[in-house]
């Protein structure tokens, strides 16, 4: 990426709106929009005035310019920052003239990129710029809040410098054979190794509610036509989400909810009834419930309690896929049956018209994906990042195995050595560009 160009970007949504935003970044940002502007602001203040186009003198809009400059600012550059009407044909009057005085349209993520490359965010707190705009519940957005603070990276910094001193002491005793100390045979050595596993341990498990938090959890109703999954869809969406009718086969297609469960981002499915139809409409409906089952992390199997023991629904649970699955009787409003877990049975007793056994439900979820209510320091966290601790909780864990059963430093060396670029991999001190090209293409334009 060439940062000796200035980049201009919309900052704000596309659409009209009361305000919208250009930003530009670069070397050349103030003397790019000064001829707009007429007269440049103090640093960090905002004045007020009328954009006008140099080349015809004409004005265009009015508003705000506000001026940062390097390394004081987001991207460690220069910016400015003008703030007119968010109407779309004055923004791309502007950023097109923009264009014309020197400034290149930025790519989705550059502003962020910049503010990495420049050493004003690590790659945690850069990915939780874009996380916290893709927040699915408000605990999500805390937790992206956090990590954008340096909550997650705060967390691997005290990891990596107590790796790189066991490093230190285990390398120093390798390239200094002949002190009379044997630092190898020391068992602290071996017990700070201990301890490092122990921190591990304790950042995976916060780690893993992260990336649920982002993540969020795939839920597939499914079950016979007529057994309820409508009438359940609009009881965990707390609003009406589906036509819900006496008739059997009513969903046709896929129909999908986004709710929370305690902080936790739920994207509910609800499939069209699983039976044999000669109706090409509800053939495609069926097919289009299998994959959903099949990227689902918790299938909901919904069956009408009054149909108990019913021979398609028993074939239905042997067609499922090797899942977190939960059986659920509903209707029991309709039974008498009691709401809530019947062990001895192994199902969930729900009433989705009365409510009955809903909060049972909504607790079951979380107990089977593992999610525990987020507390105040939770942080939010990608699959990679997690996927890098595991890799380095190995590496850690075969160092010690090293260095209690065979005292072999050399293997010991090298294990932390590759602990310790797994954890640059999660901040970027040590990130392939492919990466990072991948991270922030997925940002919008504009940040």
């Amino acid at each position: 990426m060439n940062t000796r160009d200035t980049i201009a970007a919309i900052a704000t949504a596309p659409g009209r709106g009361g305000v919208g935003i250009i930003r530009l970044s670069g070397p050349k940002a103030h003397a790019i929009a000064l001829p707009i502007v007429g007269k440049l602001p103090p640093v960090r203040y905002a004045r007020h005035g009328v954009f006008i186009d140099p080349r015809t003198q004409d004005p265009i809009d009015d508003g705000l310019c506000l001026v940062f400059t390097a390394p004081h600012s987001y991207t460690g550059e220069d910016v400015v920052e003008l703030q007119g009407h968010g109407g779309p044909v004055v923004l791309d009057y502007l950023l097109n003239l923009l264009v014309q005085l020197g400034a290149r349209l930025a790519r989705p993520g550059e502003f962020t990129e910049r503010a990495f490359l420049n050493g004003r965010i690590d790659l945690t707190q850069a990915e939780a710029v874009a996380d916290l705009i893709d927040a699915g519940s408000t605990a999500a957005a805390q937790a992206a809040s956090r990590a954008l603070r340096g909550g997650f990276s705060n967390r691997i910094a005290p990891l990596t410098t107590a790796l790189i001193a066991l490093r230190v002491s285990i390398e120093s005793a390798l390239d200094f054979p002949e002190e009379e100390i044997d630092f190898l045979s020391d068992p602290l050595i071996a017990k700070q190794n201990q301890q490092l596993l122990h921190d591990f341990d304790e950042l995976l498990a916060q780690t893993e509610q992260g990336v649920l938090l982002r993540e969020g959890m795939r839920i597939a109703l499914i079950g016979q036509p007529n057994a309820g999954k409508s009438s359940l869809l609009n009881q965990l969406a707390g609003e009406d989400r589906a036509i819900v009718t006496d008739i059997a086969g009513t969903t046709r297609d896929v129909l999908r909810a986004e709710i929370q469960i305690d902080g936790l981002p739920v994207h509910i499915i609800d499939t069209a009834g699983l039976r044999h139809s000669d109706d090409p409409i509800e053939q495609e409906g069926i097919r289009r419930a299998w994959l959903e089952i099949e990227q689902a992390d918790v299938i909901l199997l919904l069956q009408d309690d009054r149909d108990n023991l019913c021979p398609n629904d028993q074939a239905l649970r042997a067609q499922m896929p090797a899942k977190p699955l939960i059986e659920v009787h509903n209707k029991i409003d309709l039974t008498g049956a009691i709401a809530g877990f019947n062990t001895e049975r192994g199902i969930l007793n729900i009433s989705a018209k009365t409510g009955a056994g809903i909060p049972e439900l909504r607790f079951q979820l979380k107990q089977l994906i593992g999610f525990k209510s987020t507390e105040g320091g939770q942080f939010i966290a990608r699959r990679r990042h997690l996927d890098a601790l595991i890799q380095a909780h190995a590496e850690i864990a075969a160092a010690q195995i090293a260095l209690t059963h065979h005292k072999a430093g050399e293997l010991a060396a090298e294990s932390l050595r590759r602990a310790q670029m797994a954890l640059d991999q999660i901040t970027g001190k040590f990130t392939a560009d492919d990466l990072l090209g991948e991270i922030f293409s997925n940002f919008c334009i504009g940040k």
